[in-house]
């Protein structure tokens, strides 16, 4: 199950895998994959199961055969550090599909440029868009609603008694939505909800919105 929005007469779609449509431009955001950080940890002796490599794979599959975009944007972060093994499966996988990629580079993305351009695929460090500024980390310009990475941005919601759960989340304010990490073994930052915000929170094969008053008045009772 998906949730659409709107953000100044732009229709999008929240995808649980992570990923956010743009419907009028047919453009795919997806963001920090870190692709190449479970073959890093295993070679260092980490117990992180070798199936977590292909779910990446996977998850963007299911993404793009929802929704068949023209273009796909990588909101930085799309490989974790050197080249690995795992490089050799992303080159496969781009090959395979007919649709553009762009890479809006981030602070991981140490790979030589050479080896997106021989996979075609544009590197920039950031792209303006009809008002829509997207990045890997967070800014504020003015004028521009800012699409951007980075944070794994994460929302801890409580139950009764002492239970909690915490959860990926699309993160939006007046001028900005920060999207979950899309990768596999990623980690998450638990965003601390503020009064105007809007939070859609990943769960399984769904995008819950969450109550923010809720929430806060939740917390405040805990204390």
């Amino acid at each position: 199950m998906m949730h659409g929005i709107t953000i100044r007469d732009q229709s999008f779609q929240m995808h649980y895998s992570g990923a956010l449509f743009w419907e009028e431009k047919s453009i795919l955001l997806i963001s920090d994959v870190h692709l190449g950080k479970v073959s890093h940890f295993r070679k260092f002796g980490a117990a992180v199961p070798q199936q977590a490599i292909q779910k990446n794979f996977t998850a963007m599959d299911d993404s793009l055969e929802t929704f068949l975009p023209k273009t796909v944007i990588f909101l930085g972060d799309l490989f974790h550090s050197h080249l690995n093994n795992e490089w050799k499966l992303f080159e496969a996988w781009v090959t395979s599909k007919t649709m553009d990629f762009i890479l809006v580079s981030g602070n991981h993305d140490i790979i030589s440029p050479l080896k997106y351009e021989a996979l075609k695929i544009q590197i920039l460090p950031e792209l303006l868009l009809d008002g829509f500024l997207l990045t890997h980390h967070p800014e504020e310009r003015e004028d521009y609603f800012n699409f951007s990475g980075h944070i794994h941005p994460a929302i801890r919601l409580n139950g009764l008694g002492r239970q909690s759960v915490r959860l990926p989340c699309f993160y939006k304010t007046n001028d900005q939505m920060i999207l979950p990490a899309f990768g596999e073994f990623t980690g998450s930052y638990t965003m601390e909800p503020c009064e105007d915000c809007e939070v859609y929170a990943l769960l399984g094969d769904a995008v819950l919105p969450v109550p923010i008053k809720e929430v806060k008045k939740k917390r405040r009772n805990r204390k």
